[in-house]
């Protein structure tokens, strides 16, 4: 017979207190504080006129705000140095509109710079994407027009660049933790037992015929299984659709006496390796959600799958959709 050997003591309470600090919706990718850099080129124009494209170095600082769990509001700071356009080097400040998907978001933004002429409205479209928890990439066209004594004087910029963010956001503490929680289990084998010699018996009467009662039927263990849209793409975010099933969740845990059992679910598409983190990264932040609501962190265990136990088809999107999940099944206290 194998018995499993907890974890130590310790590194239970520092799982614990990671997992504690993680909300249960957390923040878009791109909400905060950030400052960056950037290379263009200037193309100006007074009139019908064209002067020579400009290659110029920008900087920019702002800040952004999560209206909800997908649309963004900003405000970003800037200065580009073009200084042989025909308006000189540009500053000014800007309203950001943006819609995140994921790792994703294109943007909008309206605003004023001044130099010479004058000040002038400034806006344009953009596309940046986060590839690190605290940098991104982004591509932008922008313009601004004044007139002159009746001439119209034109800046249209076309810039790529790179964005630092001061604030990490809470799934790379996820990842940390799902680590050690999706740490196998060691498992001691037992002593070899000797078998005791055969002893002679007498023999003995019959034993008389007992009719055993029939054994009540066990009852299934409650599941919640939570799909769909409740994780942000490629992430252990919990998004604001999983409210309703979290809340089934806690209910049930708190009028039960029951332990839980989480083990989160992928599709079969990316390599194992990270499918088997980010399966037991959604795992850790559904713990995450019931232990900050009250639920004790003893009463839960997680552990990921990745796409190992698949219950559709993963050649289809609704197949692999239904294998993208976490499973929270209720068992009886030991």
């Amino acid at each position: 017979m194998k018995e499993i050997t907890m974890k130590k003591s310790m590194m239970s309470v520092a799982v614990t207190a990671a997992l504690l600090s993680m909300s249960a919706v957390q923040a878009s990718e791109f909400k905060g504080a950030y400052i960056g850099a950037n290379v263009g080129i200037n193309h100006s124009k007074i009139g019908t006129v064209s002067a020579a494209n400009k290659f110029y170095p920008g900087v920019q600082a702002g800040y952004n705000w999560d209206l909800t769990s997908n649309v963004l509001l900003g405000v970003e700071g800037f200065v580009d140095g073009h200084s042989k356009s025909v308006t000189g080097n540009d500053a000014g400040i800007d309203a950001k509109l943006g819609y995140t998907m994921g790792n994703f978001m294109p943007y909008a933004r309206l605003g004023a710079a001044a130099t010479t002429p004058g000040t002038r409205v400034h806006g344009g479209l953009g596309l940046e994407y986060k590839f690190a928890p605290s940098w991104s990439a982004l591509a932008e066209v922008t313009a601004d027009m004044k007139k002159v004594t009746g001439v119209a004087q034109r800046n249209t910029n076309f810039a790529i660049g790179v964005n630092y963010y001061f604030d990490k956001p809470a799934v790379a503490a996820a990842a940390v933790v799902a680590a050690v929680v999706a740490a196998p289990a060691v498992m001691k084998k037992a002593e070899p037992v000797a078998a005791p010699a055969p002893v002679a018996a007498p023999v003995a009467a019959p034993a008389p015929v007992v009719v055993a009662p029939v054994a009540a039927p066990v009852a299934a263990p409650k599941v919640f299984t939570l799909k769909g849209t409740n994780f942000a793409t490629s992430s252990a975010k919990l998004m604001p659709a999983a409210s309703k099933q979290m809340a089934e969740v806690l209910e049930y845990a708190k009028n039960s006496k029951e332990n839980f059992n989480v083990v989160g679910h992928t599709d079969s598409r990316g390599s194992e390796k990270k499918n088997q983190v980010l399966s037991a990264a959604r795992a850790a932040s559904v713990k995450a959600y019931l232990v900050a609501h009250g639920v004790a962190a003893a009463r839960i265990t997680t552990s990921g799958a990745a796409s190992t136990k698949p219950v559709g088809d993963n050649k289809t999107d609704a197949g692999r959709a239904e294998n993208r999940r976490v499973e929270v099944t209720a068992v009886a206290a030991k």
